[in-house]
């Protein structure tokens, strides 16, 4: 080899190492080397105010999980210790690719109760949590109309609910790597929901059949809802993947295969 061919080849080995060193934090910055894909982060608001169930908490935990899972980017609307007047953070619902709701029975007025409203009613892609049914005091119209759902309350609470999932919708894509599980949580009656809705799964207790999982379209844009969401489901494998599948799905994206996120 000649010096100078000796002088290029040692010229391009360097410039080579420096563009690797150069793009290497961008592809750590992910956390997992699945996530360096060329789509973009699936951007969500987690929208939170449901005290009964510590989603402050369980949320907050969501979002690590996702985070550092799947190519997901959250921001945040929670409540701030137990004001349910207001709802700070709002304004991130201009710039979502989908809100996860999970309040319960907030006195929203205003600026704060039109974000949401506008949100909802626009179409835009929904994922409603547990309390859901009945997150806005002021707004109760949201169950029926948005969410498609027929929400009376609860069956006994010292009851746990089997959750299964229906046999002719094992092939959703919301369902891809979800697993029949139990929930300690009390079973939420719900029948009587409007008529295209997609039931996916069911929860069964001592005591009834309700759906506790179902889709639909609300003005062009995909909505999900569950009944689930006690404390304790968060810690369910199938859960978590439930509302990731859930997520991607509203947003009209690939719902992301449990062998590469987990």
């Amino acid at each position: 080899m000649t010096g100078l061919h000796a002088a290029w080849s040692r010229r391009r080995f360097f410039v080579c190492v420096a563009a690797l060193a150069a793009a290497l934090p961008a592809l750590l910055a992910t956390g997992n080397p699945a996530l360096a894909g060329d789509d973009p982060p699936l951007k969500v608001c987690l929208v939170s105010g449901s005290l009964e169930y510590k989603s402050n908490e369980t949320l907050a935990a969501f979002q690590k999980y996702i985070e550092s899972h799947y190519n997901v980017r959250c921001s945040r609307a929670f409540i701030e210790g137990e004001d349910e007047e207001h709802l700070p953070g709002l304004e991130n619902l201009d710039d979502c690719d989908v809100m996860l709701l999970f309040t319960r029975r907030l006195k929203l007025t205003g600026d704060q109760l039109d974000r949401i409203r506008d949100y909802c009613l626009a179409g835009k892609p929904i994922v409603g949590v547990r309390t859901a049914s009945h997150a806005i005091q002021t707004w109760l119209e949201l169950d029926k109309l948005v969410l498609g759902g027929n929400y009376r309350g609860h069956h006994s609470n010292d009851l746990a609910t089997e959750v299964t999932l229906v046999e002719d919708e094992q092939d959703h894509p919301i369902l891809a790597g979800v697993e029949p599980f139990r929930t300690p949580g009390s079973l939420y009656k719900n029948k009587g929901l409007a008529e295209d809705c997609c039931v996916l799964m069911e929860g069964t207790s001592p005591e009834a059949t309700e759906p506790v999982t179902w889709t639909r379209t609300f003005k062009g844009g995909r909505v999900f809802y569950t009944s689930l969401g006690h404390p304790q489901d968060f810690e369910e494998q199938s859960f978590r993947r439930l509302l990731v599948n859930a997520l991607f799905w509203a947003a009209g994206r690939d719902v992301e295969p449990a062998s590469q996120a987990e």
